[in-house]
C-alpha cells in the first residue's frame, strides 16, 4: 500500500485479504511517493534528456524498493512459494523471475543500507539485486557495498561484488565455487519460434573460463581464415566456433593461452594473494593449485618499460603478452565490459595516423564499441575515477562521468 502524489491511496487493504490479519496495521514502512511527470522528449535538450532518465533511473530504484518491501512481507506471512505464485500471477511474469524477485526481496529484508539506498534512489535496482545474491553466498558488508554502488558503473560494480565476497569468505571462496559446481546446467532443445537448435549452459567460473578461452581461439582461428568482404558477425562467428569444436573432435585444437590467471604477490608473506580471471572474477587459491597440475603455468611480470610492451611501427598487432598486459589493466572492453577473449586491441591514436602498438597506445574493445569508434565519432579518453584506466566517451558528451551521472540529484 501507497499513497501517489496528490495524496490518494492505491493499493489493498492491510489485511491482504486475511482473516487472521483484520485489523493489523501493515508492517510495510511508507516509501517515497513516485511520481514522474509526462514530457515531450522532443522538446527537451541533450541535457534534458539526460536528467530525464535519472528521473527515472530514481524513480525505478523506488519502485524496485516498494516491489521488495511486498514480496517480503508476503513471503514472511505466506512462505516464498506462496509469494512466488502471487508475484507470478499479478505482475504477469515467469516463474523464474518471480523466484528470483522473491529470494532478493527476503534478503533485501537483512540489508538496511541496501534497502535504503534503494528507496532513496541513490542505487540502481540491478546493484542492489547483485548485493542482495552476495548475501546469499557469504556475510557481505551491506554498508560497505551500498556506498560502492552508488559510485560503480554495473560491470565494475560486479567486479566489486565478487572480490568481496571472496574476501569475507571463510574458505578463500572455495565453498562458493562448489556450490556454483553443484548448480551447473545445459540443455538442448529446439525453438517452437524458428524450429532453431538451442543449447543453454551455465557453469562455474573456472569451467566457464576455460570453455569461453578455447572458444575465443577458435574464433580468432576462423576470423584469420574469412573472405574479408563478407564477414560473419561475432555471434555467428561464435556459433560457428563451438560447432567445429563440437562437431570436428579430430581437428587440432587451438593452440595458445588455454586459461589466463592473475594474482599479485604478498611481499609481507611472501604468498600469491588475490588470485583473479582476466575479467577481474576472483578465484581460490586452492584452484590454482589443482589447475598447475594439469596445466603448464606461464609465469609473467608485466612492466611499461620492458621493450615487449612496445613494438612500435614493427607490427600492427597486439602480441600476445600485450593482449595479457591489456586484460589486466582493461579487464574487457572499455565501452561495455564484454569479456577479454571477445575483444581486440584498438590503437589510441590510430595506426593509418602513425600510431605505435604500444601498451600506452592500445586499449581492448569488442567488435560493436570498435565500429562505434569508427562509425560513430566515439573517443577513447582517460577514465575519470580510475587512474590508468579509459573509457569510451562519445560524441559532444559534456563533462562528467556518465557511469554515476544518471543517480546525480536531478537539477
Amino acid at each position: 500500500m501507497f499513497r501517489d502524489g496528490d495524496g490518494s491511496t492505491s493499493g489493498g487493504s492491510t489485511s491482504n485479504g486475511d482473516p487472521h490479519n483484520s485489523g493489523q496495521q501493515a508492517a510495510i514502512a511508507p516509501a517515497p511517493a513516485v511520481r514522474v511527470h509526462a514530457v515531450d522528449a522532443s522538446s527537451l535538450c541533450d541535457a534534458g534528456l539526460r536528467s530525464r532518465l535519472g528521473e527515472i533511473g530514481r524513480a525505478e530504484s523506488r519502485l524496485a524498493a516498494m516491489k521488495a518491501d511486498v514480496l517480503g512481507e508476503l513471503a514472511r506471512r505466506r512462505g516464498n512459494a506462496n509469494a512466488e505464485h502471487t508475484a507470478k500471477e499479478t505482475l504477469s511474469v515467469s516463474g523464474r523471475a518471480a523466484r528470483s524477485d522473491v529470494k532478493a526481496a527476503v534478503a533485501m529484508g537483512e540489508l538496511d543500507a541496501t534497502r535504503e539506498a534503494l528507496a532513496d534512489g541513490r542505487v540502481p535496482a540491478g546493484h542492489a539485486q547483485l548485493i542482495a545474491r552476495a548475501a546469499g553466498d557469504a556475510p557481505v558488508d551491506d554498508v560497505f557495498l551500498a556506498e560502492r554502488a552508488q559510485h560503480e558503473g554495473h560491470d565494475e560494480f560486479r567486479r566489486t561484488v565478487a572480490r568481496h565476497v571472496a574476501e569475507v569468505s571463510r574458505d578463500d571462496g572455495a565453498s562458493l565455487l562448489e556450490r556454483q559446481w553443484q548448480q551447473r546446467s545445459a540443455r538442448v532443445f529446439t525453438s517452437c519460434d524458428n524450429g532453431m537448435v538451442v543449447i543453454n549452459g551455465q557453469f562455474d567460473p573456472v569451467t566457464g573460463a576455460r570453455l569461453a578461452s578455447v572458444i575465443a581461439v577458435t574464433e580468432r582461428q576462423l576470423y584469420h581464415h574469412e573472405d574479408p568482404k563478407s564477414r560473419p558477425t561475432p555471434a555467428q562467428r561464435t556459433a560457428d566456433a563451438i560447432a567445429k569444436l563440437i562437431c570436428e573432435p579430430d581437428a587440432q585444437r587451438p593452440t595458445g593461452t588455454s586459461l589466463l590467471v592473475f594474482a599479485d604477490y604478498d611481499m609481507v608473506n611472501h604468498r600469491l594473494a588475490d588470485t583473479r580471471f582476466s575479467d577481474g572474477t576472483p578465484i581460490p587459491i586452492s584452484e590454482i593449485a589443482r589447475l598447475a597440475v594439469d596445466a603448464q603455468i606461464l609465469p609473467a611480470i608485466f612492466e611499461d618499460a620492458t621493450g615487449d610492451l612496445r613494438m612500435g611501427r614493427s607490427r600492427r598487432t597486439a602480441t600476445e603478452l600485450q593482449r595479457m598486459a591489456l586484460a589486466l589493466r582493461d579487464e574487457g572492453c572499455i565501452g561495455c565490459g564484454t569479456h577479454p577473449d571477445h575483444c581486440r586491441s584498438h590503437h589510441i591514436d590510430f595506426w593509418h595516423r602513425g600510431g605505435p602498438t604500444d601498451y600506452a597506445n592500445l586499449v581492448l574493445v569488442c567488435h560493436g564499441c570498435h565500429e562505434k569508434i569508427h562509425e560513430d565519432g566515439f573517443t577513447v579518453e582517460p577514465h575519470r575515477t580510475r587512474p590508468g584506466r579509459f573509457r569510451l566517451q562519445p560524441p559532444d558528451e559534456p563533462p562528467g562521468d556518465p557511469e554515476t551521472a544518471s543517480r546525480a540529484p536531478p537539477p
